[in-house]
């Protein structure tokens, strides 16, 4: 298993370049990026939220499109539309920036409701529907969107239904002291250093061989049913309204595999999961009306779900290598492979 671990090493360190304390921020981007899962920046204005998406997709050697959501943007100036030319007499269809391999969408809760529902059959289906003809978006395709969770005003809160396409919701912090001293000294002696100054590093067949290398990962059973505790303390907990859905633990799935992929393991260990179920649920949960008003945020009741359901104590790594390795060799079997 070394694909996945060389591409994210190498996207880490390109992107590092310009940006100073991000390395756990990328490491998410590269697990969301190999589940073909959309993400959730958030943060105050200023924190490179932006840059950090740009980077990413030129470290990545994706096609990158930003589009800056506001109040009066329609759902054809994200999908794209048919325009009429003169010269030819016809209609020629003008495809949208939604036509990319990642799609910023900058401050998505400026958008109107209207507007943001174009983004859900992308999201979720890989494809649009412009005037009536389907077209399928690139491979891969991503939607990294961001919001400040600061300005209320002139806002609108995103859907649960499309919180819940975001495979995982990341929060951009200040950097502290020493971060911010090394990005002074930095940028102090190259005042011009951007987004635009990230190389290429990964070419599309290293992407595909990585993907390929993330489906091979073994989940052993206990690590399946640490997923399902998970998610199913979420629904029964007393501050929640709503819990997890059934695409909140496919997805908590699919990321603990591909952060073991990354860290050159050929199957999950509960830290995989356990490092990545913030992430993944605490965009999903509807708190209780009563939760709200005691100041309960989701962040504390997965933070006490973590630490009341037990992850499975029997499966050391060894155990868990051993496993993956006698589920190859069933494999091979299966498919006609002899064993000796």
């Amino acid at each position: 298993m070394t694909e996945p671990a060389a591409l994210y090493e190498t996207v880490r360190d390109e992107v590092g370049t310009v940006l100073v304390g991000h390395d756990e921020l990328v490491e998410h981007l590269t697990v969301a990026l190999l589940s073909r899962g959309h993400v959730l920046l958030e943060g105050v204005p200023g924190v490179a939220k932006t840059t950090l998406a740009q980077s990413f997709a030129r470290a990545s050697g994706l096609a990158y499109t930003r589009v800056q959501m506001t109040p009066d943007l329609l759902p054809a100036d994200i999908t794209g539309t048919s325009v009429y030319r003169s010269q030819t007499g016809e209609f020629q269809l003008q495809k949208g920036p939604i036509f990319a391999n990642v799609v910023v969408a900058d401050e998505i809760n400026r958008a109107t409701p209207k507007t943001q529902s174009a983004l859900l059959e992308a999201m979720e289906e890989g494809h649009v529907t412009i005037e009536g003809e389907t077209l399928a978006l690139p491979d891969p395709f991503v939607v990294i969107a961001t919001q400040n969770p600061i300005e209320m005003e002139g806002t609108f809160e995103l859907p649960e239904a499309q919180r819940d396409r975001f495979l995982l919701k990341l929060t951009v912090d200040i950097p502290d002291r020493d971060e911010e001293r090394r990005v002074l000294d930095r940028f102090d002696d190259a005042p011009q250093l951007d987004a635009e100054s990230v190389e290429q590093v990964v070419d599309t067949e290293a992407l595909t061989a990585a993907r390929d290398a993330v489906s091979e990962v073994h989940v052993a059973d206990s690590v399946r049913e640490y997923v399902l505790d998970l998610v199913a303390a979420t629904r029964d907990h007393p501050d929640v309204e709503h819990g997890g859905s059934l695409r909140a633990s496919l997805g908590l799935l699919k990321v603990a595999k591909a952060r073991a992929a990354i860290h050159g393991r050929e199957y999950v260990v509960p830290d995989d999961v356990k490092s990545l179920a913030r992430a993944v649920l605490i965009h999903r949960l509807v708190l209780t009306a009563d939760a709200e008003l005691s100041d309960v945020s989701p962040a504390s009741v997965i933070e006490g779900v973590l630490a009341d359901v037990t992850p499975p104590g029997g499966d050391s790594e060894a155990e868990l290598a051993a496993a993956t390795e006698m589920a190859d060799v069933e494999e091979s079997a299966t498919d006609g492979g002899s064993v000796e």
